[in-house]
C-alpha cells in the first residue's frame, strides 16, 4: 500500500497550488481519502476529506473557501487545490486513505487523535514566502 504526494514547492503569498496523491497497492475508490497538515513545532492538523463517492466532502475552517478537494477514481488520485495561500499555510502535507468516511472526518476535524486513518503518505513540503 503506498500514497505518493505531489506537486509541492514554494509558492509567494496570494498564490496557488495544486497537491496530488496517487495510491497503488489498494482500490483507493473504495476508501476515503483526505489531507492533513504538520508546521513546524505544531500537531498534524486536518485539512479536508472526500468520501468514496465525490458527493461528501469536509473542510477544515482554515481551508473553507480557498481549498478545493477533489478525486479520479480511474487515476487513484486525490487532488488538493490551494488558492489564496497564506505564510501559515506553510506545512509538510500528508495524504491520508480511510476505510471509514466518517472516521475520516472525526480524524480531520482533530478528535480522537488520528485513528480514522488507516494509511499515510510520506508528506511533501508547502512553503508559502515572499
Amino acid at each position: 500500500v503506498q500514497l505518493v504526494e505531489s506537486g509541492g514547492g514554494l509558492v509567494q503569498p496570494g498564490g496557488s497550488l495544486r497537491l496530488s496523491c496517487t495510491a497503488s497497492g489498494f482500490t483507493s475508490n473504495r476508501f476515503a481519502m483526505g489531507w492533513f497538515r504538520q508546521a513546524p513545532g505544531k500537531e498534524r492538523e486536518g485539512v479536508s476529506c472526500i468520501s468514496f463517492i465525490e458527493g461528501s466532502t469536509y473542510y477544515s475552517d482554515s481551508a473553507k473557501g480557498r481549498f478545493t478537494i477533489s478525486r479520479d477514481n480511474a487515476k487513484n488520485t486525490v487532488y488538493l487545490q490551494m488558492d489564496s495561500l497564506k505564510p501559515e499555510d506553510t506545512a509538510v502535507y500528508y495524504c491520508a486513505a480511510a476505510s471509514d468516511y466518517m472516521g475520516l472526518v472525526i480524524s480531520t476535524m482533530g478528535m480522537g487523535g488520528h485513528g480514522g486513518v488507516d494509511y499515510w503518505g510520506e508528506g511533501i513540503q508547502v512553503t508559502v514566502s515572499s
